[in-house]
């Protein structure tokens, strides 16, 4: 799979958080799974305090995985969910901000059944691949709400966000 490459500026996010094993509950994609149940209590925040989070750039998701590089040395993830914001002022006291740095990044789009595929354990292979190196030990999933139509859709896209050299 080959890459396009962007540069991107500082990202402000403001969300919500987990560390721990999000696949205990339920493997993949799962409402059941702690990743499925941080993407619902993050809607109810929104849904209830909707009028009171100011700067909001766009309704896109952001799905971060922190230390992505060691995902096979525990089964524990840092997971931050969120929607950028123009500067984190005046939010909630449930929401807390994740700037992602100014870098380039590889992004690779996934389609239909290709995003429930086993596509995290290859990212590496890709990157590698493309004669890549990362530049921070994260990833992020970017869901546009124009391109994601859910996860039965066969004509949804997910883009992949790999911040590299």
């Amino acid at each position: 799979m080959k890459p396009r490459i962007v540069d991107k500026r500082k990202i402000i996010l403001a969300g919500i958080d987990f560390y721990g094993n999000p696949f205990k509950e339920g493997e993949g994609w799962s409402t059941q799974n702690a990743i499925g149940q941080l993407w619902q209590r993050l809607d109810n925040i929104f849904r209830k305090k909707n009028d009171s989070i100011k700067y909001i750039v766009s309704d896109a998701g952001y799905e971060v995985w922190i230390d992505f590089e060691d995902e096979q040395k525990s089964e524990n993830r840092y997971i931050f969910l969120g929607v950028e914001v123009e500067k984190p002022d005046d939010l909630p006291l449930e929401l807390v901000t994740k700037t992602l740095p100014e870098t380039k990044y590889a992004i690779y789009t996934l389609k239909g059944e290709e995003i429930k595929s086993d596509w995290p354990s290859k990212i590496l292979g890709w990157i590698s691949e493309a004669g890549l190196e990362q530049s921070y030990t994260y990833i992020y999933e970017y869901y546009d709400s124009q391109r994601f139509k859910g996860m039965d859709d066969p004509n949804t896209e997910l883009d992949i966000y790999v911040p590299i050299k």
